[in-house]
């Protein structure tokens, strides 16, 4: 089967969902299916030069995968920018992708948030089902997020595309059963939905021991130092920007460090930010197969969000916090499914939503029963492995894709 992907976003360049895709492509070959990925050429969090090589390498394959890059504009903070850069790359994608008439199925995840709108619209074209990854649910994330309200103009145009982007499924594939419980209210039929976690690899995924860390010699830490680590986006959605008030409430504690790895609009910003904190160390990202040690670095790691955001959203962070035995500190909504699995699972503590007070109460309290926390926490790591492996989670996306093709062929 011909298998064509639609990447807003792929290698080098590194979002939450790059190593979900990469697990997803192999397990997808393994079954003996070709995959072409039609996707810009890269920008986000990539130097200057490779930025320049990859303005010339638009044709390539990548460990079997055939992939095609169009040139687009840089990515710009300004929202306005931004918003026309994805406008560019779902029109420039799709004329692209119309060239690869062979396909059985378009994949599709929905990042930018028009991208199953325009991926709609070409497996219309190619005749051809569509299997949708809705890592996030527009425009309720605009109301969330405060960039828009109920009823308002961008709300209803939001509302427009998301719903014609849902009639031109044939799977959509959810995160959470918060989320599918959200689609099924606006009249998806539930016979095309699938909850799916987005899940870790839990044989690389899992505890290293402080003096085996390399992390803590890379970026000059003390081991026996309490280190707060915050891995992920700053953007307008994830209310990163909470950890550095939180850290600025907590400069007395000179014995406490938080280690930040980012990436996002807003991460300059941060950056800048934290020139002035003594007890934060900000850095990029680094790359997936490095996120045992980040997340093993960590007495506690955190999570966050803006309020509202957590009752739709299930960061795939949490799995990877807990498969290294890291407790979990959530800055994030009390009533969401991520708070109902960090309590069943024993994994760590919430506080309310865009609170430094409360963020930095925690991460005190934390401090101060140190040693009395069982680490790693075991419990934790088993809950990862009973509910977002990624053997349980590549075999359910490749059975959804194949069956998807199947009933439209």
């Amino acid at each position: 089967m011909k298998l064509l992907f639609l990447d807003a976003y792929y290698y080098p360049e590194i979002i939450a969902f790059s190593h979900i895709e990469d697990d997803l492509t192999e397990g997808l070959m393994s079954a003996g299916h070709d995959i072409t990925v039609v996707c810009p050429t890269p920008c986000r969090g990539i130097s200057d030069a490779a930025v320049r090589e990859y303005r010339h390498k638009l044709i390539e394959d990548r460990c079997g995968i055939h992939i095609h890059r169009y040139p687009t504009p840089r990515e710009r903070k300004n929202p306005v920018r931004r918003a026309f850069r994805y406008f560019w790359c779902n029109i420039r994608g799709n004329r692209v992708a119309k060239k690869y008439r062979g396909a059985d199925l378009i994949f599709a995840v929905s990042t930018p948030p028009t991208q199953g709108y325009f991926a709609g619209k070409l497996a219309k074209k190619l005749r051809v089902p569509l299997v949708y990854s809705l890592q996030d649910i527009f425009p309720d994330s605009l109301v969330s997020t405060g960039l828009t309200k109920r009823g308002s103009l961008l709300y209803r145009i939001g509302a427009r595309i998301e719903r014609r982007t849902y009639e031109r499924c044939e799977r959509i594939i959810v995160l959470s059963h918060t989320a599918e419980r959200n689609l099924l209210d606006k009249g998806v039929p539930p016979e095309r939905l699938l909850t799916v976690s987005n899940w870790i690899d839990t044989d690389k995924v899992r505890p290293i021991p402080r003096e085996e860390n390399r992390l803590f010699d890379e970026y000059d830490v003390d081991r026996d130092a309490f280190t707060v680590v915050y891995a992920g986006n700053f953007g307008a959605s994830q209310g990163a920007d909470v950890i550095l008030k939180a850290a600025r409430l907590l400069a007395d504690h000179t014995d406490i460090r938080f280690v930040l790895f980012g990436a996002g609009s807003m991460f300059e910003d941060a950056r800048r930010q934290a020139e002035s904190l003594l007890n934060v160390i900000i850095s990029p990202l680094l790359p997936a197969e490095r996120v045992a040690e980040v997340y093993s670095m960590g007495d506690i790691a955190l999570i966050t969000c803006k309020k509202g955001v957590g009752k739709t959203a299930l960061p795939s962070k949490l799995w990877s916090i807990m498969a290294c035995g890291t407790p979990v500190i959530a800055a994030f909504d009390a009533d969401s499914e991520l708070a109902d699995i960090i309590r069943e699972a024993d994994a760590g503590v919430c506080a309310e939503p865009e609170d430094p007070q409360a963020l930095a109460d925690a991460v005190l309290d934390a401090y101060r029963k140190r040693g009395s926390v069982q680490r790693p926490l075991a419990s934790a790591r088993e809950y990862v492995l009973r509910h977002a492996s990624r053997e349980t989670g590549v075999e359910s996306y490749v059975r959804c894709i194949e069956e998807a093709a199947r009933r439209t062929n």
